[in-house]
């Protein structure tokens, strides 16, 4: 049975306990991969394809092996020869007619052909990076060029440029979910359909710390070490060893220390990883690569990139009866990780979102095109969705004359209704949904626009109020193992499976566990991201970690608190159901006897002092499976003020209510959803990938020119927390890290349309920069 929690302290769960990572983090202690530094190490520098598409007819690596101080210059050819094996995906798809989708090989080094700009075609190793670099300049390679493709929309066409002869069409999945005999009828059926066609526009995730490895060889024990910059480290060794070195898992240890932002990019497997432990176990002596800035451009996974034709069937009441989407998606030159798996049920298991609609389908063809390959980028497929439904709302009610946010609270799933199972299968135990959203608005000051709106016009501005109801899914691995280790120290350390990468995690485990167990906070330690400590873990990932990780440290506690309490019964003298855990302390109930945690801790070492047939020890550890997914929900209400000579677009302000179910550190959270508004800020107003359509080549691969929000690009975020905690984990958790991203991307574009909507304008794409939204507005008042 276990014990009342410890009494609320400034450490624990609720509390806004600074984080402590920050100390290290903030005074130049933090420890990224770049920061490590091996005896006899190496330089890598990898040459990369100037062409999207092109046959290798030869490469010449004479001049460069001659360059003093190059180590090794290895190409495509030397990586067969060795025999080391493709990169995989991590996930696949089947096809609507049950057949396997087609998944193109690819190796480490490009062997016979490249098929987007920034692809691996060899590697230079050198004494340092200065060498490698100018030794790459020497290598030379014979490329016939190929027409290539990169448009999302147009890679189908009967004309367009192929990249291999298994993806006719360059299709390589057609995937489809839901009810569509059901759907179709309803939409006969409909006294009013609206219909949209959007783009969910690519972007460059650039973390502010760039992707990095260094690969080391055992030779005696026949093993590799890897220090990644990296968001899994178990998946990472467990493919990179079993699928591209057919070794045992066990035979490559994966590291990945202090990581500055991943956001979904640093998830998955790159060539890079490869490359710099193929290249240590043939020269015997660590390899490190760390990418540059536009390296990053050129060969980090890439999100989003959708093309969706998205409809809404309603009756004459205005509630939705369907709602049928059809959607495109890129997923660059070869299917990446988790590529293939973002554009499929990550979209449809929250399709409908907020609202009850009766039937929903949704078909989803994937694309290969000569571009970065694509995969999950902050959201993973929960934006797209949820980007698609709030735009269709917004046009519904503007056809239908009707108020947007009446039109939503008429079609709201009631709290009622809960359990509530979507159209799409998916499960909701919990939701106040139309809560949620008032509260936004009086935060927002809604009632108070039209005066503002009055306002803007009189200074020869045009101003919008948009809105989003968004719904989400915490997703990834639903199984996690935590561990607790009593250190003879006086610490205690917690090992999870999962891997922060700027959520705070070393502050929120502790509080958990302080909470829990009364332990003393500044006691407790953290280690998370090495195979070599901790057995078994799947990262971070789709706001699983509190739900998963947090959760199976619960579990870790309840076996201290079993053990605890068995060991002081004997020592005490006393019956087991006679003790309480309280406080961090062991007491008999009734007396003053008591011992404390820490100090059972060293009684639990020493076998002459435990119950008979007891092992030593207070450790232990917790294994958690997801026994429901969770649905973080909530409202972001966004204004902006336009400037129709410039077409550049104003946000005056920005408010977010937030149902993450329990919060249990709230300026942690409010810090997440502040980061992924800013990151969906930057999607709908000023993101821009683009790749020349006829070259491939990216003409946005740098800053210049690739535009990232930067503080005087954002207004003052008012974020507030309408809980309403799941009973489907004991924490009552919901997951935070993706929300802010997945409502800010409608709640802006609706602003800037109703912004725009006495223009006639009904939609613009992402990213409303302002040459698009000028253009949008010469060609509304041009009267052409």
């Amino acid at each position: 049975m276990r014990s009342e929690p410890v009494p609320p302290s400034r450490f624990g769960l609720g509390q806004s306990v600074r984080r402590v990572e920050d100390q290290r983090f903030l005074t130049g202690h933090g420890r990224f991969v770049d920061d490590f530094q091996f005896a006899g190490q190496v330089h890598a520098q990898v040459l990369r394809s100037p062409h999207a598409h092109a046959e290798i007819r030869g490469i010449d690596v004479t001049a460069a092996t001659e360059l003093s101080g190059v180590v090794a210059v290895l190409t495509g050819d030397e990586l067969a020869a060795d025999g080391i094996a493709v990169i995989p995906p991590g996930a696949t798809a089947q096809n609507r007619d049950g057949s396997d989708m087609f998944v193109p090989p690819r190796p480490a080094l490009a062997q016979g052909r490249v098929r987007h700009v920034g692809e691996p075609v060899a590697v230079v190793v050198a004494e340092s990076i200065e060498i490698a670099r100018d030794a790459t300049e020497l290598i030379e390679v014979d490329y016939e060029t190929l027409p290539a493709v990169t448009d999302t929309g147009s890679a189908m066409d009967p004309g367009a440029p192929q990249l291999y002869e298994g993806a006719p069409r360059n299709q390589c999945l057609d995937w489809e979910k839901g009810d569509r005999a059901a759907t179709e009828a309803a939409f006969a059926a409909a006294a009013h359909v609206s219909s949209l066609e959007l783009v969910n526009s690519r972007v460059v995730v650039n973390p502010v710390e760039p992707r990095a490895c260094i690969g080391l060889w055992d030779a005696d024990g026949g093993s590799f070490t890897l220090y990644n910059s990296g968001q899994a480290a178990h998946n990472v060794a467990r493919t990179l060893a079993t699928a591209v070195f057919q070794l045992p898992m066990e035979r490559l240890r994966v590291i990945s220390p202090d990581v500055g932002g991943g956001f979904g990019t640093k998830n998955f497997i790159y060539p890079e990883q490869v490359l710099v432990l193929w290249a240590a176990r043939r020269l015997g002596r660590p390899v490190r690569w760390t990418a540059q800035r536009t390296e990053g451009f050129l060969s980090d996974t890439q999100g989003r990139d959708h093309v969706m034709r998205a409809e809404l069937a309603l009756d004459g009441d205005g509630r939705f009866l369907a709602l049928r989407i059809v959607t495109t998606a890129n997923i660059g030159a070869y299917v990446s990780t988790f590529g293939a798996m973002i554009p499929t049920n990550p979209v449809a298991v929250v399709l409908g979102g907020t609202y009850d609609i009766p039937a929903v389908h949704y078909h989803v063809r994937e694309v290969l095109t000569n571009t970065v390959p694509v995969d999950a980028y902050r959201g993973a497929g929960r934006p797209e969705a949820a980007y698609a439904i709030e735009r269709l709302v917004d046009l519904a009610a503007a056809e239908l004359g009707l108020d947007p946010v009446a039109l939503r609270r008429r079609n709201f799933i009631r709290p009622k209704a809960m359990p509530y199972k979507t159209a799409m299968g998916s499960v909701l135990d919990c939701g106040e949904f139309a809560r949620v959203l008032d509260r936004a608005l009086g935060q927002a000051d809604a009632a108070g626009f039209a005066a503002r709106r009055a306002e803007s016009e009189r200074r020869g501005r045009l101003r919008g109020l948009g809105v989003a109801s968004y719904f989400e899914a915490t997703l990834g691995p639903p199984n996690e193992r935590s561990a607790v280790r009593f250190e003879e120290d006086g610490t205690v350390t917690i090992l999870v499976g999962t891997m922060s990468n700027g959520q705070g995690h070393e502050t929120t485990y502790a509080q958990i566990l302080h909470q829990r167990l009364g332990l003393p906070f500044e006691a407790i330690r953290f280690v998370q991201g090495d195979t070599g400590a901790i057995p078994s873990g799947f990262g971070h990932g789709g706001s699983r970690s509190m739900q998963i990780g947090g959760n199976a440290l619960l579990l870790a506690a309840d076996l201290i608190e079993e053990k605890a309490k068995r060991i002081a019964a004997h020592h005490f003298e006393a019956q087991e159901a006679d003790i309480e855990l309280a406080s961090g302390a062991c007491r008999v109930v009734g007396t003053d006897l008591a011992v404390d945690l820490m100090d059972l801790a060293k009684i639990a070492r020493d076998p002459s002092r435990l119950p008979e047939g007891m092992a030593p020890g207070l450790d232990a550890a917790g294994d958690y499976a997801r026994e429901a997914t969770t649905f973080p929900n909530g409202a972001h209400i966004a204004e902006v003020e336009i400037e129709p000579e410039t077409g550049v677009v104003h946000l005056r302000a920005y408010h977010v209510v937030d149902d993450f179910g329990t919060v249990l550190n709230p300026m942690i959270t409010m810090g997440q959803v502040h980061g992924g508004v800013a990151q969906g800020i930057g999607q709908a107003l000023m993101e821009h990938t683009v790749y020349e359509g006829e070259t491939g080549q990216l003409l946005s691969g740098s800053f210049m020119d690739y535009c990232v929000p930067r503080a005087d690009d954002m207004p003052t975020l008012e974020v507030a927390f309408e809980a309403v905690p799941t009973k489907t984990n004991a924490l009552g958790v919901k997951g935070c890290g993706e929300a802010g991203c997945i409502g800010a991307l409608p709640a802006v574009i609706n602003a800037v349309v109703d912004a725009l909507k006495p223009l006639g304008i009904r939609h613009i794409d992402m990213p409303a920069t302002p040459e698009r939204v000028w253009r949008a507005i010469r060609a509304a008042t041009s009267g052409d």
